[in-house]
């Protein structure tokens, strides 16, 4: 898969006089993290829809070019949603199968054992054949995470998928998702600088209205990255420009 590009992207939502955005120009590059940041509002969950082709009628979202085409994109690409979205009546393994049952296929032998081995990736493999009731919110969003990667799409799209997770949770959550999406495109929406930053390979920062994007230039190092005195300085310019100073 070769770079996401949308460009002169306009978003109005139903009802509205004005855009949230128009003319919006924005790449996404292949096999690597982008972390798009912005006050709620500014449209960054509609871009992810619109690439996921998940858009309703409440909006408008026209692009005057979009490489690979939407019919390309939503053929490769996977979505994580902020809540893990399991099957309650489902066991954890048959929630990991869940894609291959919705495309009318039958789960062999062979998928199942796909999924026992994500299961083991994420340290969930003795909790395989228990009902979601019987687990933690942290090993929810580990096998929400099992089940995008079981889907094996070379786009990986994330809307705040570890906000509602407490503090340590998270960072053993976002290593996790670094380690096993490291060959992925990723796009990942979050209100969280810090998480921003330990992700993201590309930063994005929509604000503004009609919302603009600004991009900041994150630390050298690899991801998921550490916290230290250029980390903490890139963190304060993507809070002033989210605060509307640039």
């Amino acid at each position: 898969m070769n770079d996401i590009r949308i460009e002169n992207a306009t978003l109005t939502y139903l009802g509205d006089a004005q855009p949230i955005f128009s003319d919006l120009n924005v790449q996404f590059e292949a096999g690597t993290w982008t972390a798009l940041l912005g006050p709620s509002g500014c449209g960054k969950s509609t871009l992810l829809r619109y690439i996921a082709g998940l858009l309703t009628e409440k909006v408008t979202f026209t692009a005057k070019t979009v490489v690979p085409s939407l019919t390309q994109l939503s053929n490769n690409v996977a979505y994580m949603a902020q809540q893990d979205l399991l099957m309650p009546w489902l066991t954890v393994v048959d929630n990991v199968c869940l894609a291959t049952r919705l495309n009318g296929q039958r789960v062999e032998a062979n998928t199942k054992a796909k999924a026992m081995a994500l299961l083991e990736q994420v340290g969930l493999d003795s909790k395989a054949n228990v009902l979601p009731n019987e687990l933690s919110g942290g090993q929810k969003q580990r096998v929400a995470l099992a089940r995008t990667l079981m889907q094996d799409k070379s786009i990986v799209l994330m809307d705040e998928p570890f906000s509602a997770l407490d503090a340590v949770t998270r960072h053993k959550l976002q290593n996790l998702a670094a380690r096993l999406l490291c060959d992925k495109t990723v796009l990942l929406i979050t209100h969280d600088p810090q998480e921003a930053l330990r992700l993201g390979e590309q930063i994005l920062v929509m604000n503004g209205k009609p919302a603009q994007l600004n991009k900041i230039a994150p630390p050298q190092s690899a991801i998921p990255r550490d916290i230290d005195g250029e980390f903490a300085a890139i963190q304060q310019s993507i809070l002033e420009h989210l605060g509307g100073r640039s």
